[in-house]
């Protein structure tokens, strides 16, 4: 007969909120764990994610962990994302709230207000990501002085992504007759010194596979060119359901996500530049069933529990082997059937076969299967509307042009004028906005502004009198008459009509500077 939480030793207070929450028998993790985690011992576990490690640390951290000041938690859990951070302290929640303990995740990507201010009332149980709480530390909001209980949830993930070294300082800093779990999928290399060195005869479990089995799940590889994926991702999503599409860049997670619904599929985009209110959404879109696809880069192909998930694409072939594997293994799980597809460029054929003899997978590489039927109809956007709409009647406008600036036009009240015919040039009413818009042209081709005058030189000419002469004539009439103290009259009257003739000269070249 299968233990029960009781039978673990669980207080019953968190035994009637497991409950309540239709938590009623221990999984395999949690019934080989719990008991060592209860009589104090150091732990070591490898657990794929799903099979309930969470519940298997948590219990034993709520019962244990006593009472907090403020500003000094008495347990710490270190996971490596903030989503696994988040959803550590959710799964945590009905526990404390039974067992009157208070819980806080801290992690980046949100304001740190909000996370002193509920460190300073007092947090017993602290879930974080290394970066954010080496930040909090330095600004002497929280300290570790009396931390006795410390999990690193997904240790290969922290050596991955290079966290090891703040996990060791973080670890350092706290109580030195603590206790401590750590959970890895590998328990060797940089994990296996952690282990050594932080960790007093740790008690080992291990439950399920160490990875994923490949061999559960259903695998095909379809060569196909890089503008054609989008619509066959699409007919793959309607046909298998709900589906995480792993993309190489976050650009590219971003611009699978807008394309696919224009294809009428809703999709939700996560990786490391979204907010994180925006994953948050992603995550909880995606697993209430409103996204049919989650696209995302490798942020979420560990640590992040989804259930039920039917297929994997991996929309670009991966770089390494075990990015394949951890991708896939999102599917295929307690026992369910999956399906993972790999969308392979013609140029990268190669490399593919290459992998998928080392993960001794012996699919063919193939062309993908016809999808006539499956791909859903895009949404029918509304016919583009022609521009400038209002400036055409109701019984509609041609404009014809045969030669450079000649042009036929219907008016709203019938008017017409024929091509090459030209009046007098009238000065025309005053313009509507509309036309004024339109730009309405001169026989000449160029455009013409309402009420804009021709240019100075033809006004003049057109009065018979240049610039020029107007301008002298003015000058002369009222320019005043100077004579020498010595010489005769006729020359003083040449003096005089020689000055007249130089300033009618400078004032034309002044009035004609400013057309040019």
């Amino acid at each position: 007969m299968a233990p029960t939480f009781a039978d673990l030793g669980v207080p019953d207070s968190i035994c009637a909120a497991l409950h309540d929450a239709g938590i009623t028998s221990p999984f395999p993790v949690q019934a080989a764990t719990i008991p060592d985690l209860f009589a104090g011992r150091d732990v070591v576990g490898r657990a794929p994610t799903g099979s309930g490690k969470t519940l298997a640390f948590g219990i034993p951290l709520v019962a244990m962990s006593p009472r907090a000041e403020p500003k000094r938690p008495t347990a710490l859990v270190l996971a490596p994302t903030r989503e696994l951070a988040a959803q550590i302290a959710l799964e945590l929640q009905p526990m404390l709230a039974a067992a009157d303990r208070r819980a806080l995740a801290v992690y980046g990507g949100v304001g740190l207000d909000p996370q002193i201010k509920k460190l300073r009332r007092g947090i017993d149980l602290l879930v974080a990501t290394p970066g954010r709480l080496e930040d909090l530390i330095s600004q002497r909001v929280v300290t570790l002085e009396n931390v006795s209980m410390v999990v690193v949830d997904e240790a290969d993930r922290m050596a991955d992504m290079g966290f090891l070294p703040v996990v060791r300082r973080l670890l350092d800093q706290t109580r030195h007759d603590r206790q401590t779990i750590l959970y890895s999928a590998t328990l060797d290399g940089d994990v296996g010194k952690v282990i050594r060195e932080y960790q007093t005869d740790p008690v080992r479990h291990e439950v399920g596979e160490a990875k994923p089995d490949l061999k559960a799940m259903t695998h095909h590889f379809w060569q196909i060119p890089r503008p054609e994926r989008i619509p066959l991702a699409a007919s793959t999503i309607a046909t298998f359901g709900r589906t995480i599409v792993f993309t190489r860049t976050r650009h590219g997670a971003d611009r699978a996500a807008r394309q696919l619904g224009k294809l009428g599929i809703q999709a939700a985009a996560i990786h490391g530049n979204r907010s994180q209110g925006q994953r948050q959404r992603a995550l909880a879109d995606f697993a209430s069933g409103k996204a049919q696809a989650l696209v995302a880069t490798d942020v979420a192909a560990r640590g992040i529990h989804v259930d039920a998930v039917e297929c994997v694409i991996h929309f670009d072939p991966v770089d390494e082997d075990s990015a394949y594997v951890h991708r896939s293994g999102r599917t295929a799980r307690a026992g369910a059937s999956g399906h993972v597809i790999s969308f392979v460029d013609p140029g990268q054929v190669a490399d593919v076969k290459k992998m998928k003899k080392r993960l001794d997978l012996p699919q063919e590489i193939t062309a993908p299967p016809d999808t006539d039927g499956v791909l859903p109809a895009p949404p029918k956007d509304e016919a583009p509307k022609p521009r400038n709409q209002n400036r055409q009647s109701g019984q509609g406008q041609q404009r014809q042009g045969q030669g450079a600036g000649q042009r036929q036009g219907q008016t709203g009240e019938g008017e017409k004028r024929q091509r090459g015919q030209r009046g007098p040039k009238k000065r025309k009413p005053q313009a509507s906005g509309d036309q004024r818009a339109e730009g309405e042209r001169s026989g000449s081709g160029r455009p013409r502004t309402e009420g804009a005058k021709r240019p100075a030189k033809k006004a003049a000419k057109k009065h018979g009198k240049s610039r020029k002469q107007k301008a002298q004539r003015q000058h002369s009439k009222g320019a005043p008459k100077r004579t020498k103290q010595s010489g005769s009259g006729g020359n003083q009257v040449g003096q005089t009509r020689k000055r007249a003739a130089g300033g009618a000269k400078k004032a034309s070249q002044q009035r004609r500077r400013p057309n040019r």
